[in-house]
């Protein structure tokens, strides 16, 4: 499969920055690169590091051994809580904060919002790969129940707000997962009052999230970062106009680029923050813009 290449300028302009959302082996599904081999890669094209995803494992541990085995790349692990974590559990965020975990991802897989979403790809868009191991995990009776974190009234459950402590005790970041728009501003206004310093809105673009513009302007004055992943896009999910229209009415200084890369199908993990530089420069963003968006936002949250 033919990919894109990204032009010098677009690698040059996204030096120094780091990928918070990869995608890679060893995983439960297949991916197009591992840790080790990623980690010199980006040493290679002059990118400080990249944040381990995982939907179903914390992934600190091996963060920990690429950074020993690749030194100059800072390979950063994190946890999703989905079922297989044990749901909106604060032991497991302890443990893996204690373990140098850097983002904790609220429910994506096992959310409330991504089991019962109606809202569709948009026509010819690629399915996200973790479709096929949820609907094997149903098949086989052993599909976890969803994870909340709202009761009835809309107020946040005391276990969201016991991970929101333990998240702000080990200044890690709150990555909002799959939730939904109500979902999202509710966990982002209690984790401000938790003391966490540092809130990531998940690829807000997504099928079963597309926040309005009105919602990210809400949650970009609440002080958290809107995520811009270039596979949302890339994949057929949003419009790319739609994308850069989002970026410019809730403001350049309040979006995080990452690329969601590592399927097998998708270009080179490697090179998904340049090939997106390459695109916002071509929808006539300025090169220092990409990079608050690149490079100083994905900093704030890395270092």
């Amino acid at each position: 499969m033919t990919h894109p290449v990204p032009s010098p300028a677009a690698r040059s302009l996204v030096a120094g920055a780091y990928d918070t959302h990869v995608h890679i082996a060893p995983d439960v599904m297949e991916r197009r690169i591992d840790d080790l081999s990623l980690a010199r890669l980006f040493q290679q094209h002059g990118l400080a590091g990249f944040v381990v995803k995982s939907h179903y494992v914390t992934t600190a541990e091996r963060a920990a051994v690429v950074r020993a085995a690749v030194p100059g790349v800072d390979v950063l692990g994190a946890i999703t809580l989905n079922g297989s974590m044990g749901g909106m559990n604060p032991a497991a965020v302890e443990i893996a904060g204690r373990l140098g975990a850097r983002i904790v991802w609220m429910p994506t897989v096992d959310s409330r919002n991504q089991r019962s979403t109606t809202a569709t790809d948009l026509p010819g868009s690629k399915p996200a790969m973790w479709g096929a191991l949820q609907a094997d995990l149903h098949a086989q009776g052993i599909v976890p129940d969803a994870v909340e974190v709202l009761a009835a009234d809309g107020g946040v459950l005391e276990p969201v707000r016991k991970v929101l402590r333990v998240i702000a005790r080990h200044d890690m970041v709150l990555a909002t997962g799959h939730l939904s728009a109500a979902e999202i501003l509710a966990v982002v206004r209690a984790a401000r009052a938790e003391g966490v310093r540092r809130v990531v809105v998940t690829h807000p673009e997504f099928t079963s999230q597309r926040l309005t513009v009105a919602q990210q302007r809400e949650l970009a004055a609440e002080g958290a970062l809107l995520e811009r992943c270039f596979t949302t896009p890339f994949t057929g999910k949003v419009a790319w106009a739609d994308l850069f229209d989002n970026i410019r009415a809730v403001g350049v200084e309040h979006s995080i680029l990452s690329s969601d890369l590592g399927q097998p199908f998708n270009p080179p993990v490697e090179d998904g923050l340049a090939l997106f530089a390459d695109r916002l420069l071509e929808a006539g963003f300025k090169e220092d813009e990409v990079r608050t968006m690149a490079v100083d936002n994905s900093r704030f949250v890395a270092i």
